[in-house]
């Protein structure tokens, strides 16, 4: 095998007339007799090979062989394609390598689908196939700018002065929100480790022990349901600073955003980021991670409709709670009543009970509610909207209500094509609260996580009134995305306590799960804070995919399972026995149950 001199894809005209070795697959082969093209791919791209036998026949016998997805090496000269020839779509479309040494490295069978990007190919199928699927452009390319991401972070926390430190991936289990992975232990049965589901409190330790700047590309797990921005183990920017304020590391943050986003994708974003305090982003948009590209703000209907006689919006009222609204500009003729219920369906999951609409039209509105409006002129202006517009409303519960319009906001947003794809909007959200109330297991949590510091005017607060306390917390989004989070921590243990306490966690419970930082913060713990960036979901939004898994080499299915490996498998007895675990029968039926239903190979 002779040396590779370049990439196919990165020969242009400036190699004109030199002599060139190259490397990949066939993607295409067109034989026109004595005269064939090849279409050779690698990483970089796509060159045409051109053999003849005025340039060697021998290698024109051995191009007749070739098939997609073939593995060859190929010796010739850069030549300049005729005028008509020319593929100005092409980055190597100006030239063509006439051949003059073929070598075939390794022969394929017909790949199970095409190689190429857009393919129909269901996600098991691409996943089973996954060496296959990372050969197509889209997914290089994507892989590439994730590659670039990591680069480009690394050069700008080593020019500012941060020790990249590698924590355990092998801990303690200790509640951080989400369900551990366990990793039971041979050495001491009955006894697991866990995976972690973030650095945090090893950073923190490593505040304690004087490294002032730390960050790290870290692996994460977390056994949760999955969803798009979702996998069982995720890749996350990982930062951690003493001695700074809540602003100096978001100063830090936005500038590193701003090297990659020039770097990766050629793009100036100004600074400083926009800041929008977590009320205000609730009020205004349903949501803590607001799409900020375009507007269609939830608005307070209440004014104009408290004395229209519709039930639903005065008991609604009259129960403390709200009734909003958002304008659809120029919606009335594009959704009709059946589309509508459509989402009115939807909605339900959000809590909400209904959805009230009505259409303006020349100076009236129309809709299932139109007889409570027939005075309507206050109303319309009221929200601003217009003829040929559509409002929405929502009425009952503040969170139903900003959940439902929220989801809304953005569901309409898209499909009224309102946004501008090629636009990325930052912003900082920015004093939350300290605490949030888990409507399904009905108990407060931390909105962050337990290690966040509350303002100074609301320490006090841990004492008397926990919940009404705000948090020195902040998340940076992009395009309805949480890119990150973070905060200052707690740094003493009297506080840490007291924040264990508003958790409910009895002292000898917090002991047992957090006894080793609570002993660590009896040694001098300086002021700290930090902040992680979600790499997958970085990628995914600079790549302009819509799944995490588009940017994951090998990523697990919704279903949590890597349909190529088939992880996660039963092990044998043998390898159970010394951990001191047993397989129940309810379980190992199941086992061969989803063995009979798998297809075979």
């Amino acid at each position: 095998m002779k040396k590779r001199t370049m990439y196919a894809g990165d020969v242009t005209a400036i190699n004109i007339d030199q002599t060139v070795t190259l490397m990949g697959w066939v993607k295409k082969r067109r034989s026109l007799g004595n005269l064939i093209f090849v279409d050779l791919r690698d990483r970089a791209g796509i060159v045409q090979l051109v053999f003849s036998a005025d340039f060697d026949q021998d290698a024109l016998d051995q191009a007749n062989n070739l098939r997609s997805e073939y593995v060859i090496e190929a010796t010739g000269v850069v030549k300049a394609r005729k005028p008509e020839a020319i593929n100005k779509n092409m980055k190597t479309g100006e030239i063509e390598i006439e051949v003059q040494e073929l070598t075939v490295l390794n022969k394929s069978k017909t790949p199970v689908f095409e190689i190429e990007d857009g393919i129909t190919a269901s996600e098991d199928t691409k996943l089973k196939y996954r060496y296959l699927d990372l050969r197509r452009p889209e997914m290089q390319k994507a892989l590439m700018t994730r590659s670039q991401i990591i680069m480009s972070t690394n050069r700008y926390f080593d020019e500012n002065g941060f020790l990249y430190i590698e924590t355990p991936d092998l801990t303690k289990s200790t509640p951080e929100g989400a369900r551990d992975y366990l990793v039971p232990s041979r050495v001491y049965p009955g006894s697991f480790y866990a995976l972690p589901q973030s650095p945090q409190l090893f950073k923190q330790l490593l505040m304690g022990a004087g490294y002032d700047r730390y960050f790290q590309i870290a692996k994460c797990f977390r056994d949760e349901d999955l969803r798009g921005d979702r996998q069982p183990e995720f890749t996350q920017i990982d930062m951690e600073t003493s001695f700074l304020s809540a602003e100096e590391i978001q100063e830090i943050t936005e500038g590193l955003i701003v090297r990659v986003m020039k770097e990766v994708k050629g793009i100036d974003v100004p600074q400083p980021f926009r800041r929008i305090k977590w009320q205000d982003a609730m009020d205004r948009f349903g949501s803590d991670k607001p799409d900020l590209r375009f507007g269609m703000e939830l608005q307070d209907a209440a004014p104009f409709v408290k004395d229209a006689g519709f039930k639903v919006f005065d008991n609604a009222l009259a129960n403390g709670g709200q009734v909003k609204a958002i304008v659809l500009p120029g919606a009335a003729q594009k959704y009709s009543r059946k589309m509508i219920d459509k989402q009115a369906d939807y909605i339900k999951r959000f809590g909400a009970h209904g959805l009230a609409w009505l259409k303006v039209e020349d100076g009236k509105v129309s809709g299932p509610i139109a007889k409570f409006f027939a005075e309507s002129t206050e109303l319309v202006n009221g929200l601003g909207a217009k003829a040929g517009d559509m409002i929405m409303f929502i009425a009952d519960r503040k969170k139903v209500v900003a959940d439902t319009l929220g989801y809304l906001r953005t569901y309409y947003g898209k499909d009224l094509g309102l946004i501008d794809e090629n636009r990325y909007e930052f912003a900082w959200v920015v004093d939350w609260p300290l605490f949030e109330f888990d409507e399904g297991d009905q108990h407060w949590v931390a909105a962050h996580h337990p290690f966040t510091m509350p303002n100074e005017e609301d320490v006090h607060l841990l004492d008397t009134d926990p919940h009404s306390a705000h948090a020195q917390s902040y998340d940076i989004i992009l395009n309805g995305y949480e890119l990150g989070g973070g905060s200052i921590r707690i740094h003493t243990r009297e506080i840490q306590e007291k924040m264990l306490k508003a958790l409910d966690f009895t002292p000898e419970r917090a002991e047992e799960q957090f006894g080793f930082l609570l002993q660590a913060l009896d040694y001098g713990f300086p002021p700290h804070g930090g902040l992680a960036i979600g790499l997958d979901r970085f990628a995914m939004l600079l790549t302009g995919k819509s799944n995490i898994r588009d940017v994951i080499a090998f990523p697990k299915n919704s279903n949590a399972t890597e349909p190529m490996t088939h992880a996660p498998q039963p092990v044998e007895a043998n390898q159970l026995q010394p951990l001191g675990i047993e397989v129940t029968p309810e379980a190992e039926a199941e086992i061969e149950a989803e063995a009979e239903d798998k297809p075979k190979d």
